[in-house]
């Protein structure tokens, strides 16, 4: 995973950047990549209702040992922030809510000839939990058993869905390079494996850059609609009036401040302000991690979203405790 450099602003353009925030954004992810020897990482800070951009990191490790300012926002990889915007597909059918339970066991799970597995089954899993609680905890398997649920055999309907909802964009923002669209890795046969949807559902068999994972946890926070990300003082284009029904906005907002309050996410959390937002941790082909942490802030009227993303060797490997913790010092810093 790479991070960062943005064009010139034309005379004609003001940047959103900034630069005080910019600044300190930096200081506190290159101390948290320093501290985790990370390869790499990216913070980005966007205002919520306008899609400007008012701060954009990126670092990484080169030859030496000092972190520098990476060239480019377009890489992307797999991302467990999937869940909740899985989560919100099936809310979408009517056929779950967050209430609902759903058995996760000893926290391994057989999809066809894989083990689809939570972080804890070497601990003996959750057991029986709401949906609700599934996302607080991360857990891959209640995701893989609501998609179930909601979809049966018809995971058409599911991809159907996120691009109703815009999943991947935007395709471009003016002063960021070559970005590209989210990637789905279609199985080479025609149509979707349960193994292949299971495991996609949770943020594999895919790919999608932090800016785009962002614009859809705004959407989020701005009650439905998707706002273009901007480095520049433009006026707001909107990609999606309205990316899912207000109800189930309502209520995946209500889950993601839990993940907070009660879940894997408490790292984040602020004395200063209430946040709602999702860890992810993903492991990637070559045995290193993508972690991350995506939220917004105030909870109930939400002025800011932040992504950061962290790219490391080994384990540990915790985006509530990592990225979670370079939010949260980002978030007291605007709220001092």
């Amino acid at each position: 995973m790479s991070a960062c450099s943005l064009k010139e602003s034309s005379p004609t353009n003001k940047s959103s950047l900034d630069s005080t925030l910019q600044v300190k954004a930096i200081s506190i992810l290159e101390n948290k990549l320093t501290e985790l020897n990370a390869l790499s990482g990216q913070a980005i800070i966007m205002e919520v209702q306008t899609g400007h951009i008012k701060a954009m990191v990126g670092l990484e490790k080169k030859d030496s040992a000092n972190y520098q300012p990476c060239k480019n926002f377009f890489q992307a990889h797999e991302s467990a922030l999937m869940h909740p915007i899985s989560i919100l597909a099936a809310l979408e059918t009517g056929k779950v809510k967050l209430t609902d339970m759903v058995d996760v066991g000893d926290g391994s799970y057989s999809v066809q000839d894989r083990e689809l597995k939570d972080h804890n089954w070497h601990r003996g899993g959750y057991g029986e939990i709401s949906i609700k609680q599934g996302l607080a905890s991360s857990s891959n398997i209640a995701v893989y058993k609501t998609m179930e649920k909601a979809f049966g055999d018809d995971a058409q309907a599911y991809f159907n869905l996120l691009n109703n909802m815009s999943y991947g964009k935007p395709d471009s923002i003016a002063g960021i390079a070559n970005l590209k669209p989210a990637y789905f890795v279609t199985p080479k046969n025609s149509g979707w494996s349960d193994t292949a949807f299971a495991w996609f559902c949770i943020g594999y068999n895919q790919t999608i850059t932090p800016i785009q994972m962002l614009t859809f946890y705004n959407a989020i926070a701005n009650s439905g609609k998707m706002v273009q990300p901007q480095l520049y003082k433009d006026s707001t284009t909107v990609i999606n009036p309205q990316i899912a029904s207000q109800a189930n906005i309502d209520s995946l907002k209500q889950a993601l401040e839990y993940v907070v309050t009660d879940g894997l996410g408490q790292p984040a959390k602020s004395d200063k302000v209430q946040i709602a937002g999702e860890t992810g941790t993903v492991q990637l082909e070559d045995g290193s991690y993508i972690v991350e942490f995506c939220s917004y802030f105030p909870a109930h009227a939400p002025q800011y979203s932040i992504i950061v993303s962290i790219h490391k060797d080994g384990l540990p490997a915790s985006g509530g405790l990592m990225a979670g913790d370079v939010f949260r010092q980002i978030v007291d810093y605007m709220n001092e």
